[in-house]
Parts: structure tokens; C-alpha cells; sequence
């Protein structure tokens, strides 16, 4: 009867790994750029100025840190200053904010704050992806008894996030 016992547990334990095993899931990342790397290897990202009616400076530094960023971290291109395979430049031209509903007293209750970036884009190794002056836009809204100062921070750098996903999904990811 103990040999019956070990047997089970033994036949158990097999059918355990047989299940487990066939229940295994394979998990890839499909690339997410559409580069050929035989052929573009390096980038050169201009700092792009900020041209808006309204200039917070740390709004540029923070957008031309985190566009080069993306690329360098989302691609094996290397970053030159200049005659890169890929060039990217231009400007940041919006920065507004508008008042975006009205309560019952008739004053404002949220704010929509709008970054606007126009972009150029040259891929020096197939010109058919270039394109000139296309406009990125994000926008954010808040409560409007809080200041512009006191929120715009953590405002931007969602915004900025937003816009440089933009660029670089129509630059190299081609989505």
C-alpha cells in the first residue's frame, strides 16, 4: 500500500509540472521603433527655442532635455551636434492658458493650459519621412483657485512627456 502512495504522489507531482509547464507564457517586446540601424545610427536634436507670447524659461530646458532622452533611451542612435542621419529642430511656439468652464457664480472653474511645439523633422537617409513645421500640441487643466506658479511645474512636465511621445512616435516609431 506505501508503494501505491509514493506512486500517486510521484504520478501527482509529474502531472503538476506537465500542467504548469504547458500553462507558460512566452512574453516578447515588439521593437518599437522602425529604424534600420545598417543604416541610421546617429541623430542630431537642435535645442529648440522657446518663440511663445509667453516664456517660462525652465519650460525649454526641460523639453529639449527630455526629447533627447527619449531618443537615447528608446534607441540605439547615438546623439551628434550636427549632420546626424536623422535631424530634428524647431520651436516651441505655444504656451497659453485659457479659461475652460464657467460655475454658477459665472467666474472660471478650470483653466486649460496648452504647450504647443512645431517641429521639423529630416531623415537624411530616406527623405520621404521628412517633414516641416508640424504641430504637436497638450494641454492640461486645472482647478482655477490655484496659481499658474503653483502648479505649471508638474503641469509641464506631463505635457512635455505627451509632446515628445508625439514626436517620437512620428519621427521613428511610425505609428
Amino acid at each position: 500500500m506505501a508503494w501505491i502512495k509514493k506512486l500517486a504522489c510521484i504520478g501527482a507531482l509529474v502531472g503538476l509540472a506537465l500542467v504548469v509547464y504547458s500553462c507558460r507564457i512566452s512574453m516578447g517586446l515588439a521593437p518599437i521603433t522602425s529604424i534600420d540601424y545598417s543604416k541610421v545610427k546617429t541623430i542630431t536634436i537642435r535645442d529648440f527655442q522657446n518663440v511663445a507670447d509667453y516664456v517660462y524659461a525652465p519650460l525649454a530646458i526641460e523639453f529639449n532635455q527630455k526629447l533627447k532622452d527619449m531618443f537615447i533611451q528608446q534607441t540605439q542612435l547615438r546623439l551628434v551636434d550636427s549632420g546626424g542621419d536623422l535631424e530634428l529642430g524647431g520651436e516651441i511656439t505655444g504656451y497659453n492658458q485659457f479659461n475652460e468652464s464657467v460655475d454658477a457664480s459665472g467666474f472660471s472653474s478650470k483653466v486649460k493650459l496648452t504647450l504647443t511645439v512645431s517641429v521639423t523633422y529630416v531623415n537624411n537617409v530616406d527623405h520621404k519621412d521628412d517633414f516641416e513645421n508640424q504641430q504637436f500640441t497638450a494641454f492640461q487643466t486645472y482647478d482655477s483657485s490655484q496659481l499658474l506658479t503653483d502648479v505649471q511645474d508638474g503641469l509641464i512636465t506631463v505635457m512635455v512627456k505627451d509632446i515628445t511621445e508625439q514626436i517620437f512616435n512620428s519621427t521613428v516609431a511610425n505609428w
